[in-house]
């Protein structure tokens, strides 16, 4: 087994390790942008989850992106073409990202160091509630590995969020129950 494969095998375990030991989104979502960065030898690495209308993409990690970077302003799905092919479903690849009109911002892009992205998906059963992008610092070319690689890292982290989501729904039911008995054995 290649030294690559290798990397990918121990970052997948501690993915999965982080998924079974935290529900909080937060903290998941961070170690997953970190390890797809350092398992890649990417630049950085993002997770963008979309808001509830489906019309902006808002961050939920990111590791090796600058603040500057982070706040140049809000992904919109209609204006980033990118994201639009990434939410029906498909991997996509951009080898430069300062001419590539799929990107929203090459301008930020290029003064930040990003060179090429790749994107996938985040999917919930056939319902696409984000994205995953990785960032290389130079012009290349992605591994049908490296995407295969990323698709496995955000589907279990859309099951991650997912888990995190329905948690929070499950604790705030039980808190309004709970309310309502208290409220029913003081009458």
């Amino acid at each position: 087994m290649s030294e690559k494969k290798q990397d990918y095998y121990h970052s997948l375990y501690e993915v999965a390790k982080v998924i079974n030991s935290s529900l909080d989104p937060g903290k998941v979502l961070e170690i997953i942008a970190r390890q797809v960065s350092d398992a890649m030898g990417l630049k950085a690495a993002s997770i963008r989850l979309l808001d509830k209308e489906g019309k902006r993409l808002l961050l939920g990690s990111s590791f090796g992106l600058s603040k500057g970077y982070i706040r140049k302003g809000a992904v919109e799905v209609e204006k980033s073409g990118l994201d639009r092919e990434a939410l029906s479903g498909n991997n996509v690849t951009i080898h430069d990202a300062c001419s590539d009109p799929r990107f929203q911002y090459p301008e930020k892009a290029k003064e930040e160091g990003i060179a090429s992205l790749v994107v996938v998906p985040l999917r919930v059963e056939d319902r696409a509630i984000g994205v995953l992008r990785g960032y290389s610092d130079t012009c290349r070319e992605f591994s049908d590995d490296e995407i295969e690689f990323m698709t496995i890292i955000a589907n279990l982290s859309a099951i991650a969020i997912e888990n995190a989501r329905l948690h929070q729904k499950m604790k705030r039911d039980f808190e309004l129950q709970e309310a309502f008995e208290y409220r029913l054995f003081e009458d």
